[in-house]
C-alpha cells in the first residue's frame, strides 16, 4: 500500500509521513483499498504536503474525488488540511487529543495518525479490528452494541513496543485472514489464543443487530444540452448529500418528486432510470434531457463549456444519469 512504510524500514529509521496516514485513513473510511489507491496517488502527486492540499481550490479538490463517496469526507479534508495550515504551521498535531479537535477526525482516525505516525500506543479500532476481537474473545455480543467492549478488548492488546506496526497488523489480520465469511483460521498466527476458533463459533462473529430495510426515494435530474455542446450544471450546497459536487439540476428527492426543470425547454423522458444506492436509502432518478438554443437563459445553474465539461468530475450517480441521457 502506498501509504505505509514497512517493518523493517520503520525500524531503520524511516517515519510514516502522517499527511499520508491522515490522508489514506479519510478515503479508506467505508470504501476499500482497492478504490482508494489511484486516488491517494493522484492526490499526494498533484498535493504532496497538507500545506499544498489546504491551498488548493475546493472545486479541483471535490473533482478529484468524485467517484470515491461519501463526500463530507472530501469537505472535512479541506477544512482539516487548512486548520493545520494556518493553525499548526502546516505540521499534524502529535498529541493524541488534539488530534481529536481536527475536522472530519474522530476517535478512530486519530488513534490511527497516533499510533502509525507517531508510534503512541492509542487502540485503533475498526471494522477488521472488530471483528478479530469478537473471535478472540468469543463475544457474541451485537454489533453496535459491542463496540465498546470491543474497544476495551482492543485496548488492553496494544502494546508499549511498536503500537503502530501493531494496530496494521490486526488490521491487515481482519482483511486478509480473519475475513467476514470462510475466515482462513488455518494461516492464522493467532490461532491458539482464539477461543471463537477453539468453540468453532468464528465464521458466526461478529454477531450484528438486523438491518433496518432502506427506504427507496425518487427524484428527478434534469439535463439539458445546448446547441454549441455545453451542459448545464449546478454545484450542490455546502451541506447534504453530494456537498458542493458539481450535479445536474433536479428535483427533491423523496416519494412524489416536484417538477423542477432548471430551464424552458422540450423535455424527453429517457426509458430507463439512473439508479444508485447511499448509505441510508436507494434513489430513483428519472433522467429528463433538453436540447436548447444558445440564447436560452437557465433559471438556476450554469453552463460548462463542451472542452471544460468532464464526465469525470461528476459523483457516481450523476455519471450514471449522464450515461443515460448523453445521446438522448
Amino acid at each position: 500500500m502506498p501509504w505505509r512504510v514497512p517493518p523493517a524500514a520503520r525500524q531503520a529509521g524511516v517515519t510514516p509521513d502522517p499527511y499520508r496516514v491522515w490522508m489514506s485513513e479519510i478515503m479508506l473510511q467505508q470504501t476499500t483499498v482497492a478504490a482508494v489507491k489511484s486516488y491517494f496517488e493522484t492526490f499526494t502527486e498533484r498535493w504532496p504536503t497538507v500545506t499544498d492540499l489546504a491551498g488548493a481550490a475546493d472545486e479541483d479538490v471535490m473533482a478529484a474525488w468524485a467517484g470515491l463517496g461519501y463526500y463530507a469526507r472530501a469537505r472535512n479534508l479541506l477544512k482539516c488540511a487548512r486548520v493545520i495550515a494556518e493553525d499548526y504551521g502546516g505540521s499534524f498535531p502529535r498529541e493524541h487529543a488534539d488530534l481529536l479537535l481536527l475536522p472530519g477526525v474522530g476517535p478512530y482516525t486519530a488513534a490511527a495518525v497516533s499510533s502509525i505516525a507517531y508510534d503512541a500506543p492509542e487502540t485503533v479500532l475498526d471494522g477488521n479490528v472488530e471483528r478479530v476481537m469478537a473471535r478472540i474473545f468469543n463475544d457474541h455480543t451485537p454489533l453496535p452494541q459491542a463496540k465498546p467492549v470491543f474497544h476495551n478488548y482492543a485496548s488492553s492488546l496494544t502494546p508499549p513496543l511498536r503500537p503502530g506496526d501493531y494496530a496494521q497488523a490486526v488490521m491487515d489480520l481482519g482483511a486478509t485472514i480473519c475475513t467476514p465469511k470462510n475466515p482462513a483460521c488455518g494461516l492464522c498466527p493467532w490461532r491458539s489464543n482464539c477461543a471463537a476458533w477453539a468453540e468453532g463459533t468464528a465464521a458466526e462473529l461478529p454477531k450484528k443487530m438486523p438491518k433496518k430495510r432502506k427506504p427507496t426515494r425518487l427524484g428527478i435530474a434534469y439535463l439539458a444540452k445546448r446547441v454549441d455542446g455545453a451542459w448545464l450544471l449546478e454545484r450542490r450546497p455546502d451541506k447534504g448529500l453530494l456537498g458542493g459536487m458539481l450535479g445536474w439540476p433536479g428535483s427533491d428527492w423523496g416519494d412524489a418528486p416536484t417538477e423542477a426543470p432548471p430551464i424552458r425547454a422540450q423535455w424527453k423522458e429517457t426509458t430507463a432510470e439512473a439508479r444508485h444506492t447511499f448509505t441510508h436509502f436507494h434513489l430513483r432518478l428519472t433522467v429528463k434531457t433538453a436540447l436548447v438554443p444558445m440564447d436560452r437563459a437557465p433559471d438556476r445553474g450554469e453552463f460548462v463549456e463542451p472542452n471544460v465539461f468532464e464526465r469525470d468530475d461528476l459523483p457516481t450517480v450523476m455519471r450514471k444519469a449522464y450515461d443515460l441521457g448523453k445521446g438522448s
